[in-house]
């Protein structure tokens, strides 16, 4: 099955830090695959813009390298890298100085569509947008693309907005949050919306209770001293995980527009109930024997900084009062996997005395590894000794129901809907400052106390006091499978 690829118009894409870590990483072998597959035209153009001088031949030569090692060799053929590198142009720019921006506004023309990727630190998204503006750069069709961290507390928050809206109209500012661009989140708006099957269900009628957990196999190790500012709560709670609870729990639009799910999508936000510090679990991972512990990575011995949050979020109103969310997330976790588990209720009355074990069913959602959705059914235990009951799982890995289907890297998708003017999958403004509002209660509450982050081994699935979280409840997380 080849899916069906409905090219843009011709653009120009400038990326700010176009020589940076993730221009090279995501950005430019994004782009890359999306000309590959007929998607971007052949009047579409790349421009590279840091403060290091550089040629224009040198930055294609930088372009070919990042290519060669992340894109998959598979992917890869001399005429396609070639036709791509010969889209790629560069200018030595100053974010917060005059030098380039003339020589920018020479390359770029005036009857396409121009979008500018920031690519850099958040220090500089208010002074390159005012930039853009003061050199008369942005166009009624113009859009400028951000990265998170879209501010550290709600005041922060407002205030880059307010940068941002100055010279841009909401409708050009593009927020982005890679999970949204994930094949497997999107599938969660089309399993719940296009299918008469579980919408009856997606309440707390039905609903036992969900889970949303994000784990990392990695710790901080060279990005310590960043981090130790930010924290879990900051670096994923915030953003990742508020957008996942969201898409879980919206109500359904009545268009599938972008203001229109975005509007359901604040609604959830303000209806989450403050989180009371007994609620909220923090932790630190300890060193292993292997590798070092939190304090050693960010050089801070007296940090109270989070590595691991685990969080229980209560939402009221009428379809999810008395179905309470669990969050969590955490570095140096047994294994890298992201999943949201939609757990059912039990059976009011089990016909099954002989049967002491109750066995919710529960629809679980993987982001990252082997994208997919499962659904685990309970069934009688094959063989005779009566009657016996076991768990199986219905399973759609996407990599197998799509064979011959390749799934899009999320930032491909996101690029592609930044140039078609689509802000769908993106957070809009006052979704972000509602969401730090509900966040800074959280952090204020830790402010506020003595303790420190509970330790948890390295490898492991969390501190205890995480799991004390759910037996409180009657209930348990489900494993970190490694």
């Amino acid at each position: 099955m080849v899916a069906r690829v409905i090219p843009v118009e011709p653009f120009e894409l400038v990326i700010f830090g176009g020589t940076g870590d993730l221009a090279r990483r995501k950005i430019l072998p994004s782009l890359y695959r999306r000309m590959k597959v007929g998607q971007m035209p052949p009047e579409a153009r790349v421009i590279g813009a840091a403060r290091g001088k550089m040629t224009r031949k040198a930055f294609q030569a930088l372009v070919q390298e990042a290519l060669s090692e992340f894109v998959a060799e598979a992917d890869q053929t001399e005429a396609d890298i070639q036709r791509f590198v010969e889209a790629c142009d560069f200018v030595t720019l100053d974010a917060l100085g005059t030098g380039g921006w003339a020589e920018l506004g020479k390359k770029l023309r005036p009857d396409v569509t121009r979008a500018f990727y920031l690519s850099v630190g958040p220090s500089l998204f208010g002074p390159l947008a005012q930039r853009l503006s003061e050199r008369g750069l942005v166009t009624p069709e113009s859009r400028i693309v951000v990265e998170k961290p879209l501010g550290h507390d709600l005041a922060s928050a407002r205030a880059l907005n307010k940068e941002l809206s100055t010279p841009f109209d909401e409708r050009q500012i593009y927020r982005i949050d890679h999970y949204l661009g994930k094949e497997t989140v999107q599938n969660l708006m089309a399993l719940r919306f296009a299918n008469a099957l579980f919408e009856p269900l997606w309440n707390a009628r039905h609903v036992d209770h969900v889970q949303i957990t994000v784990a990392e196999s990695i710790g901080v190790a060279g990005r310590g001293s960043y981090y130790d500012k930010s924290g879990a709560m900051r670096d994923m709670v915030q953003n990742h995980l508020m957008q996942l609870l969201c898409l879980t729990a919206m109500e359904p639009p009545a268009r599938f527009d972008p203001d229109a799910v975005r509007d359901e999508k604040l609604k959830v936000i303000r209806a989450l109930d403050p989180v009371a510090p007994g609620n909220t679990v923090r932790g630190q991972y300890r060193a292993n024997g292997v590798d070092g512990s939190y304090l050693d990575h960010v050089g801070n011995p007296d940090s109270r900084t989070e590595s691991f949050v685990a969080i229980r979020a209560d939402i009221s109103n009428w379809r999810w009062a008395g179905a309470p969310f669990y969050l969590r997330t955490g570095k140096r976790l047994r294994t890298r996997m992201s999943e949201i588990a939609i757990v059912f209720k039990d059976v009011p009355h089990s016909i099954f005395p002989e049967v002491d074990e109750k066995r919710g069913n529960a629809l679980v959602i993987r982001l990252q590894p082997d994208e997919g959705i499962t659904l685990r059914m309970t069934i009688k235990d094959p063989g005779p000794g009566g009657m016996r009951l076991t768990e199986v799982p219905l399973d759609m890995t996407f990599a197998d129901a799509l064979e011959g289907q390749e799934v899009a890297d999320a930032y491909e998708r996101l690029i592609m809907d930044v140039i078609r003017g689509n802000q769908t999958l993106f957070m809009r403004g006052d979704e972000v400052e509602a969401a730090w509002a509900w966040t800074d209660g959280i952090l204020a509450g830790w402010e506020a106390g003595s303790a420190r982050p509970s330790p948890y081994d390295a490898g492991g699935s969390g501190p205890e006091d995480a799991l004390l979280l759910l037996h409180r409840d009657g209930r348990r997380w489900r494993e970190i499978e490694g």
